[in-house]
């Protein structure tokens, strides 16, 4: 028993950092769309912060990949949680909208390095057999912070102001450094010889990645097609508020209370998987998810009450953890940390290209047809997209990409 608390001390060291920046998203999250709303009180002008990490996203992940493998992860972090802190910080200072959109293209780029850093340190860190595990418990601890994180927001804006809000949010990621700073580094950088980041760099880094994709086809397919399948959960996202309010008549207070619902169901899901995660295999976990989760928005895109959207929030809240924990284990265990963060920042490049182009296609089709024909069409296009995933996911003969034997994964992760 000793034994195991121990191996587990450095994961979880881990998991606690990454989950006090994760309540600090959330409480950042409910403070910038109310600050922003009360300087401009535009729709439009909130709406607008959907965009922006999508395009910072497109100026800065083509060369973020080519910082990140050639340096440390774990110091990469610490400098973003440090950005963050002190980015938050200015917000309230922010003479006007314009200073405020600024910041937040500063806190994406941070935000654009943090992403493929942490998960390739995720990767050196935790041993492979414990990744099941691990990435069960980070979906409980996600879906914990979307419940706790808006819930502290609120009282904060309530108790206090937005200012003192954002600066006590700033502390969230100091406090998240602070914890991450106990952790020990995963690679031997002296004996490393970094190569300068120039335009050259750039473009050999990204055939590196091309050769990647040509020689793993499949985990280039399989994850690439979650990340197009996870495009319609984003564009029905985006049109959330309108559609429940708008098309199905409920009120904001319904629309927030969903929201809780919808958390309490992640977090039931995500503390169901924590346990039984080393029971499920990698592709039970991600077919199960992806298939109940859009279920989940199909009921939500046909609903025409509180009690239907609530059913479908709840299963789409529920099992959504299971795909993020299966998908992330699956990335994990078939990508060589050597190139991890190359191949994230790459795939979050063509990510945002599309998401950007969604964006604008979903408002244009709510205005053109309607938003509920739009929301349904997407649904039912997800759902069958997700049953082709699913098929190309349970084909026994790529059954090697998923099922090795615990010894043979410590073998080839050594």
């Amino acid at each position: 028993m000793k034994q195991k608390i121990i191996a587990w001390k450095t994961p979880a060291t881990l998991l606690s950092s990454l989950s006090i920046a994760g309540i600090g998203d959330f409480i950042y999250l409910i403070a910038i769309n109310i600050i922003v709303y009360q300087m401009t009180g535009s729709a439009a002008a909130v709406a607008g912060l959907w965009v922006i990490s999508p395009l910072t996203n497109v100026a800065t992940k083509f060369w973020t990949g080519s910082f990140i493998d050639y340096r440390s992860k774990k110091k990469i972090m610490l400098v973003t949680f440090f950005l963050r802190a002190a980015f938050i910080s200015l917000i309230p200072f922010a003479p006007n909208l314009l200073a405020i959109y600024a910041i937040l293209v500063l806190l994406s780029i941070a935000k654009s390095f943090f992403g493929p850093a942490s998960m390739t340190y995720v990767t050196m860190l935790v041993a492979p057999h414990k990744r099941k595990r691990f990435n069960s418990l980070r979906s409980f601890a996600s879906s914990g912070a979307f419940i706790i994180g808006p819930a502290i927001g609120g009282a904060l804006i309530l108790m206090t102001n937005i200012s003192l809000t954002l600066w006590i949010n700033a502390s969230f990621f100091l406090i998240a450094a602070l914890v991450l700073a106990f952790l020990s580094e995963t690679e031997k950088l002296h004996q490393k010889k970094i190569p300068a980041l120039t335009f050259s760099q750039v473009v050999k880094d990204f055939t590196v990645v091309l050769d990647f994709m040509a020689e793993k086809k499949y985990v280039t397919v399989i994850y690439m097609s979650f990340l197009a399948v996870m495009l319609f959960s984003f564009a029905m996202d985006v049109q959330e508020v309108v559609f429940i309010q708008e098309v199905i008549g409920l009120s904001e207070v319904d629309y927030s209370l969903l929201i809780s619902i919808t958390g309490i169901g992640s977090v039931s899901g995500a503390l169901l998987l924590s346990v039984f995660a080393n029971k499920i295999s990698i592709r039970k976990m991600i077919v199960t998810g992806l298939l109940m989760m859009t279920t989940g928005y199909v009921i939500y895109a046909f609903s025409w009450s509180f009690a239907s959207v609530t059913v479908g929030f709840v299963i789409l809240g529920f099992f959504n953890v299971f795909l993020n924990a299966g998908i992330a284990t699956f990335y994990q265990n078939n990508v060589p940390v050597s190139i991890m963060g190359r191949v994230t920042s790459i795939f979050g490049l063509i990510q945002s290209i599309f998401q950007i182009f969604f964006i604008l296609a979903i408002g244009f089709l709510a205005d053109w047809i309607s938003l509920k024909l739009t929301i349904g069409s997407l649904a039912v296009i997800m759902l069958i997209t997700a049953l082709l995933y699913s098929i190309a996911v349970l084909n026994p003969k790529q059954s090697e990409w998923y099922e090795e034997e615990e010894e043979e994964i410590k073998e080839k992760f050594a």
